[in-house]
């Protein structure tokens, strides 16, 4: 059975996420609705536990009230998220200045990607990774990636090697590219403050792709490298000390997400700036659409498509459900 619960932000446990800057604590949530899954915490990280296996919609979005010294970039990287994903959920508001009491979306809520439920998933379509502990717990991270004419590769990997406190030898690619700035860049780049690649690196069986840190976290969630990914400092830490050599990594493209959660269903919308629009009748799959008892709102399609917000939105459910209208009323 789908529940449904109403709590005060606060109350969550600590979930590790914050930045560097944890010494100014995010205050004045104002509300958040969870529906069919619990949300547990470790000392590190949140993870996501589904109620049931056939949901694929995680997370809870919630308002905070922004202080003076906050800017979007601040609030987001203390929730995990990155710059476009807050831009994205909230276009009316000033990235640097929001201004004290400003009401500012944090939103925590993703549909799972159409991808196995096992290691590492990569959406570079809505630059997130989510990790499978298992194929109910699920951690999620925010994620710089590979910007144009440098993106990085879909397909299917698996982790070769691990290291703490790496060096970084860039290929002759990148130091051409330095150097047509006028900039030199040496052989090696030892590890340090000066590494691009932080304190730790996950090199793929692709190996001249890597998952790893950064000394520049402001860029993560953007299309910003040259096609490796990169995490947080805080969430690679955490990951690197998860994962084995040997696990999963698959990584895929997908603007359009469609999820259940319970009997609602979800549409979740990150169309690369420019791109065409699809065919409204196309962005449901007939599976879904066709399904005996399941009733669509297609000018709500219709909407999340335009509004391209990459944040879940109902978009219809399943007839007999008392519930399944519930976020057409709330968002």
């Amino acid at each position: 059975m789908t529940m449904m619960t109403v709590r005060s932000r606060d109350a969550r446990p600590e979930s590790g996420r914050a930045s560097p800057r944890r010494w100014h604590r995010l205050a004045g949530a104002i509300a958040l609705v969870g529906l069919g899954l619990l949300a547990i915490t470790t000392a590190q990280a949140t993870v996501y536990r589904l109620v049931d296996t056939s949901d694929s919609v995680i997370g809870t979005p919630f308002y905070v009230k922004a202080r003076k010294e906050h800017t979007l970039l601040d609030i987001g990287r203390h929730h995990g998220l990155g710059v476009d994903e807050m831009k994205q959920a909230n276009p009316e508001i000033d990235m640097w200045l929001p201004g004290a009491g400003t009401a500012v979306l944090v939103p925590d809520r993703h549909v799972l990607p159409d991808a196995p439920r096992t290691g590492i998933v990569l959406n570079l379509a809505e630059r997130r990774m989510y990790y499978y502990r298992s194929a109910t717990e699920i951690e999620t991270f925010s994620i710089g990636i590979g910007r144009d004419g440098w993106e990085t590769p879909t397909g299917s990997y698996r982790i070769i090697e691990k290291t703490e406190n790496p060096s970084w030898t860039p290929p002759a690619s990148i130091r051409a590219e330095y150097a047509k700035q006028g900039k030199t860049l040496p052989a090696v780049v030892p590890a340090g403050p000066d590494n691009p690649l932080g304190d730790y690196r996950l090199r793929l069986s692709n190996p001249s792709y890597l998952i790893h840190g950064t000394n520049k976290p402001w860029g993560v969630g953007m299309p910003v490298s040259s096609g490796c990914t990169r995490m947080f400092p805080e969430d690679i830490e955490h990951l690197f000390g998860q994962v084995a050599v040997g696990t999963q990594v698959t990584i895929v493209d997908q603007p359009y997400k469609v999820g259940w959660l319970g009997e609602q269903l979800f549409l979740e919308v990150s169309r690369a700036e420019g791109s065409a629009p699809r065919p409204v009748e196309e962005i449901i799959p007939p599976s879904i659409a066709n399904a005996e008892g399941v009733v669509i709102d297609w000018d709500e399609v219709r909407r999340v498509q335009q509004d391209n917000t990459g944040f879940p939105r109902w978009v219809g459910g399943r007839q007999g459900s008392r519930s399944w209208h519930h976020f057409d009323m709330i968002f």
